[in-house]
């Protein structure tokens, strides 16, 4: 199907936003009038920019508070609708977005709406224009769709139908259903937006908190498959007011648009992209660092062994267990000191995962890579992390392994088994992009956000994984754009016990992030222990957690550059990850020195 963007969903100029839609792939906008007010280009010099990107202008918005006036007031809309027809007309837009009136002056006689509808019908049509008529969720007299559907039926003017927005119809609560019975010729246009699930006034809720399809909380998937059934054969349209949006870089909002909608075409069954690959685990975490010493000595006292070097790259491989850690020093290490950079995942088909990535417009990443080094594909997620595709081990398909040579050590410890989960922190502008992005490129589940209380401020905090548990990725964003320089990324380590763990890393030089003697003693008036439990988590820094499921325990490492390390032991099949104590652990860390530092 045809996908269109409203201008009002980026930021930026007009240029800019025309721009940023037609790289990512949209076959249309909708010009958001504000926009062309703005914009130094005449209305013929829009039309020919469009041209040039490909764009077709599918929509005119908006013209309010148009119906159900007195006649002196309606016979000013329709000397103003004039102009507005004769400017859609050098711009090329055929169609325009009439919303109903939120006018005080507006009364509740649906025939005089009808009436007066008919009568700007009659005159758009001189002009070729269509009317599209929607009902404002917060509109005077008409809030709902069926409403305005019956108000367009009763006008009976060829040039009038109606537009549905999802945002309006879901945020009323109104069953979609009854779209169906609405013939498919008369829904001139639909508009696509989803929503958190909040409880504030609509207005509000609309122009500030509405996120594209997959983000939110309403079923967009089911209304647009009502919307489908009925014969419509117009574009999928994006039309979103945020305030983030209108905030972040135009280019990757559109590509996180698109894919939106990417992903509801595959929903509806109106598009079939190569299906996902659900990764089923993690098979290295790379670390850049342009100093090893630090990260290699916070390795080795958590029990891991430097086993392999690259062939051709300065990166090593630390392993226990199953969990790998790479640490490269190469060329491309930023300033930012010492970042996590990627992740490898487990793949049961490498190369279709990244099929489906691509397809889903994630960025693949051109590799510098000798001619014996093994082929991996990999993408780039939302926060620059370079995504890997493996398979570690398994016959017939290329191990990355391969690439290293192995190096003299000593046994690694055995106290970690694995990665447990991996927490990223993306920029402030990208964290419901994010979720999308793992959720629709990768398949994994998105769980919940939830709100962790910083001493600065708030962190928001959201987790996708599959199904066993065996990928977890928790994603992290503060509350503003000034928190991107003091959150950290971290590597969780599984283990079947913490507090041997613990031990060995204290021993071996290691230093615990320390928690203060206040979280203990709250611990001691929530939970019953075992003599002496208590004071050993005291001792070695280790927090405690509870859910359904089953019980948390786990502990810190200083923090290293933006890196640090978590010790986890999951029991009885604990499904979260101890967020209860994550303001103690925020707080804990920015008391000590260095924490933002390399």
């Amino acid at each position: 199907m045809r996908t269109s963007i409203a201008t009002v969903s980026l930021s930026g100029s007009l240029t800019e936003k025309l721009t940023a839609a037609a790289r990512a792939g949209f076959d249309g906008v909708e010009i958001f009038e504000n926009d062309l007010l703005a914009s130094p280009l005449t209305p013929e010099e829009v039309r020919a920019r469009c041209a040039d990107l490909g764009l077709t202008i599918d929509l005119y918005q908006p013209m309010r508070d148009v119906e159900a006036v007195p006649a002196d007031v309606f016979a000013r809309n329709l000397r103003r609708a004039r102009h507005k027809f004769e400017l859609m007309n050098r711009l090329g837009a055929d169609t325009v977005l009439v919303c109903s009136s939120v006018d005080p002056l507006a009364v509740d006689d649906d025939a005089l709406a009808a009436e007066q509808l008919s009568r700007l019908a009659c005159l758009a049509q001189d002009f070729g224009v269509r009317v599209a008529y929607e009902a404002l969720a917060w509109g005077r007299h008409v809030s709902t769709y069926d409403h305005a559907w019956r108000i367009v039926a009763a006008a009976g003017h060829p040039a009038l139908g109606t537009c549905l927005d999802s945002f309006h119809i879901l945020s009323r609560g109104s069953d979609p259903r009854g779209i169906e019975d609405i013939p498919g010729e008369k829904i001139f246009f639909l508009q696509l937006a989803d929503a958190p699930l909040l409880a504030m006034d609509v207005l509000q809720w609309s122009r500030h908190y509405r996120c594209f399809p997959g983000q939110g909380g309403f079923d967009v998937a089911a209304l647009v498959r009502h919307v489908l059934r009925t014969g419509y054969d117009g574009p999928l349209s994006l039309e979103v007011f945020n305030d983030v949006f209108r905030q972040a870089p135009a280019a990757p909002t559109a590509v996180d648009a698109r894919r939106s909608l990417l992903l509801l075409q595959e929903a509806v069954g109106a598009a079939t992209p190569p299906a996902p690959v659900v990764p089923t685990g993690v098979a290295f975490a790379e670390l850049v660092t342009p100093d090893a010493a630090p990260v290699s000595a916070l390795l080795a006292a958590l029990g891991f062994a430097r086993t392999a070097r690259h062939r051709g790259k300065p990166v090593d491989l630390w392993q226990q267990g199953e969990a790998r850690v790479l640490v490269n020093t190469g060329p491309a290490v930023s300033r930012d000191g010492t970042r996590l950079a990627a992740v490898g995942l487990e793949s049961p088909d490498p190369a279709g995962a990244a099929r489906r990535a691509e397809a889903l417009l994630a960025p693949v990443l051109p590799r510098r890579r000798g001619p014996e080094d093994v082929p991996l594909d990999a993408v780039a997620a939302p926060d620059g992390t370079e995504l890997f595709f493996c398979a570690t081990g398994r016959p017939r398909l290329p191990d990355w392994r391969a690439d290293f040579a192995d190096v003299p050590h000593d046994p690694p410890g055995a106290a970690v088994s694995r990665i447990d989960h991996l927490a990223l922190t993306q920029p402030w502008h990208h964290f419901d992009e994010a979720a999308l992005f793992h959720r629709s490129v990768l398949g994994l589940r998105a769980q919940e956000s939830v709100d962790l209380a910083d001493p600065y401020g708030l962190q928001r905090s959201r987790a996708v994984t599959n199904a066993d548990g065996s990928v977890r990725i928790a994603l992290g964003v503060g509350a503003a754009p000034a928190d991107d320089t003091v959150h950290a990324q971290h590597v969780a380590l599984a283990t079947d016990d913490v507090v041997a763990a613990a031990r060995r890393f204290r021993a071996a030089g290691g230093r615990p992030l320390p928690i203060p003697g206040n979280y203990y003693d709250d611990l001691a008036a929530r939970y019953e222990f075992a003599d002496g439990e208590l004071e050993t988590y005291r001792e070695l820094g280790i927090l405690y957690d509870r859910d359904a499921h089953g019980a948390f325990r786990h502990c810190y490492t200083h923090t290293v550059g933006r890196v640090f390390f978590e010790l986890v032991q999951r029991d009885g099949g604990y499904r979260g990850y101890g967020a209860r104590n994550a303001p103690v652990r925020l707080a804990a860390q920015h008391a000590v020195k260095g924490f933002t530092g390399g």
